[in-house]
C-alpha cells in the first residue's frame, strides 16, 4: 500500500472514530500509535514520547492553566453579575439596550475566560432570563447570546489560540494581539445589526419602563466601578506584557493572582468557589495537554508518510488551484467538520495538514490563525447540526425550541461571514497590531 493511501486510512479511520462519539483524543492518539507501530515496528513507540517531550518542553503551554483558572474564579465569585448590572443600567434606555449590554458582557467575559463555553454559559444564566422578562424577542436575545459567546475563543486571552501557537509553532503573543482587532470588529458588527434591527422593529428590543431607569447617578457610577472590574484586571495583566514588561507565562500569573485577590476584596472567594475553580482549571487543562499530544503524535507520522507534500501537489498540480481557491476550500470544509466536532477537535485534526500547506501557499500563518477561529465559531453555529446549537437549546427555557434557535442565529452567521470576508481582503485587519508593538 502506498504512503497516500495509509495516509487517507489514518484520516478516514480518526473520522469515523470521531463520528461514532469516541473521545478526540483517543480517537487521534489511538490511530496516530497503531499507525506508528505498524509501520515502523518498536521504533514508532519513539513518536509519543518526543510529542510529549516537545509539550513538557513548550514553556507558553503553562499560560493555559493560569487563564483558566482566572475566568473561573471571576465566574463563581458571580463578579460577572457585576458586569450585567451595569450594562442593565446604562444600556436600559436605548431600543435594543439590553442585547446590545449583552454584547458588551460578552466582550468582557471573554477577555476574562478564553473559552465560548464560559461566555455561552454565562449569558444563558444571566442575560436571557432578565431579557425574556423584559418583553425582547426570544429569537433576537438567543441569537445575541449565542454570536456573544463566539467572541471566547477570539479576543485575548484565547486558550484555543494558545493550542494553535503549539501546534502551528508560532508566538502565542501575537496571535493573542492578531486577534483584538477582530474581534472588536466583530463584537461591533453584532452592535450595529442589533441597534439597526431594534430601530426598524421596537418590538424586538424595548426599552426600559421609566421605573426601572430611576436610578441616581452616583448609583450607575457605583455599578460601572463595580462593572469594570474585570476591564481592570484584564488591564493589569496585558499592559506590562505589551509593553515587554513581562514575559506571556509572568502576565497570565498577573492575571490569576489579580482574579483570586478581587474576589478575596469582595468578601466572595469561599472554600466552595476556590474548590471548583481548581478543579474546572485541572480538568480543562489536562484534556488540553492531553489532545495536544495526541495531535502531535498524529502529525509527526503524518509527516513521516508525506501526507501534506501529497495534498500539496494534489491541490496546486493535479487539479490547478490558485492559493486562494485553496484556502476557501480549506475555511469550507471547517463548516463541514464544525457539524459534529468543536473548536478544538477540528484544530487537531486539520493543523497536520492545514499549517504546513498554509505556510508553502505563502500567507501568514498569524493571520491564517485569525481566519480558522473565526470560521470554526461560523462552524459552530450554522445548521442543521453545529456545536453552539445544541449547547444553546441544552440551556434556554422550555419555550425556545431548536426551531427558533436555528431561525435566531442565522442573521448573526451572515455578519460573521462578512467579517471573515473583511479580514481576508484586508489583512492589516488581523495584522496592524501585532506589527506595531512587536516592530517598536
Amino acid at each position: 500500500m502506498s504512503y497516500d493511501l495509509i495516509a487517507l486510512f489514518m484520516f478516514s479511520t480518526m473520522m469515523l472514530m470521531l463520528m461514532t462519539g469516541q473521545r478526540v483524543f483517543g480517537a487521534i492518539g489511538g490511530v496516530a500509535a497503531l499507525a506508528a507501530l505498524a509501520l515502523w515496528g518498536t521504533g514508532g513507540s519513539d513518536i509519543p514520547f518526543s510529542a510529549s517531550m516537545k509539550l513538557m518542553n513548550w514553556y507558553p503551554l503553562l499560560t493555559l492553566p493560569m487563564f483558566i483558572f482566572m475566568g473561573y474564579v471571576l465566574s463563581e465569585s458571580k463578579i460577572a453579575d457585576d458586569l450585567y448590572k451595569m450594562f442593565h443600567v446604562w444600556m436600559g434606555p436605548v431600543r435594543g439596550g439590553l442585547a446590545i449590554g449583552t454584547i458588551g458582557l460578552m466582550v468582557l467575559v471573554s477577555a476574562m475566560n478564553g473559552l465560548s463555553v464560559a461566555g455561552m454559559a454565562i449569558g444563558a444564566t444571566i442575560a436571557l432570563p432578565e431579557l425574556l422578562k423584559r418583553g425582547y424577542d426570544k429569537r433576537m436575545v438567543t441569537g445575541v447570546i449565542q454570536a456573544g459567546s463566539s467572541l471566547g475563543i477570539l479576543v485575548p486571552p484565547s486558550v484555543v489560540l494558545v493550542l494553535y501557537a503549539m501546534i502551528a509553532r508560532q508566538p502565542v503573543g501575537q496571535l493573542w494581539l492578531a486577534g483584538v482587532l477582530p474581534g472588536l470588529l466583530m463584537a461591533s458588527m453584532f452592535i450595529a445589526y442589533i441597534y439597526i434591527r431594534c430601530r426598524i422593529q421596537p418590538e424586538l428590543g424595548p426599552v426600559l419602563p421609566p421605573e426601572e431607569r430611576r436610578v441616581s447617578t452616583r448609583e450607575k457610577f457605583r455599578l460601572l466601578r463595580a462593572g469594570l472590574l474585570p476591564l481592570v484586571i484584564f488591564a493589569t495583566m496585558m499592559v506590562p506584557f505589551i509593553n515587554g514588561w513581562t514575559s506571556l507565562v509572568e502576565s497570565s500569573a498577573i492575571g490569576a493572582m489579580a482574579a483570586f485577590v478581587a474576589a478575596v476584596l469582595k468578601g466572595r472567594m469561599n472554600r466552595q468557589v476556590f474548590e471548583v475553580s481548581v478543579r474546572q482549571t485541572l480538568a480543562i487543562s489536562c484534556m488540553f495537554m492531553w489532545i495536544i499530544l495526541a495531535a502531535l503524535g498524529f502529525g509527526a507520522v503524518f509527516d513521516g508518510l508525506g501526507a501534506v507534500q501529497a495534498i500539496e501537489g494534489l491541490f496546486t498540480e493535479q487539479l490547478g488551484l490558485n492559493p486562494w481557491m485553496i484556502l476557501i476550500l480549506m475555511q469550507l470544509s471547517f463548516l463541514v467538520m464544525g457539524t459534529f466536532l468543536d473548536d478544538t477537535a477540528m484544530l487537531v485534526i486539520v493543523a497536520p495538514l492545514y499549517v504546513p500547506l498554509v505556510a508553502a501557499l505563502g500567507f501568514d500563518l498569524i493571520w491564517y490563525g485569525i481566519l480558522y477561529t473565526i470560521t470554526t465559531q461560523i462552524a459552530y453555529m450554522t445548521p442543521p447540526f453545529g456545536y453552539n446549537l445544541f449547547l444553546m437549546r441544552a440551556m434556554a427555557p422550555p419555550e425556545i425550541s431548536l426551531r427558533d434557535i436555528y431561525s435566531s442565529i442565522l442573521p448573526f452567521v451572515l455578519v460573521m461571514i462578512l467579517a471573515l470576508a473583511l479580514i481576508m481582503i484586508f489583512p492589516d485587519i488581523a495584522m496592524w497590531l501585532p506589527n506595531y508593538v512587536y516592530g517598536k
